[in-house]
């Protein structure tokens, strides 16, 4: 699965963008370099009932922005980003899909 699938399949279960589920995190103080993922996956988890892969997707967005290395990008298989900048503001909105 790719980033943007897993952000998307976690918009689907929590009804929250990635966007509003970041600035959830960001309000709790998850978005600090010293705060460990494991605290932000056990959030997901007790909150949005998120396993840890969706978690873990979110993470990334939480500590280090919306842009992912480039050897996710092209190429082909469910793994494969169209883009190295990942959509945070909802999938009927994202450009890419319409």
């Amino acid at each position: 699965m790719s980033f943007q699938a897993y952000l998307d399949k976690i918009e689907e279960k929590t009804g929250k963008t990635p966007r509003e589920l970041v600035e959830e995190a960001k309000g709790r103080g998850y978005d600090a370099k010293d705060v460990k993922a494991g605290v932000i996956t056990d959030w997901l988890k007790e909150e949005y009932d998120l396993g840890r892969g969706h978690a873990m997707a979110l993470v990334h967005v939480i500590k280090n922005g919306p842009q992912i290395s480039d050897k996710h990008v092209g190429g082909k298989g469910t793994h494969a980003d169209a883009t190295n900048m990942l959509w945070l503001d909802g999938k009927a909105t994202n450009p890419a899909l319409t």
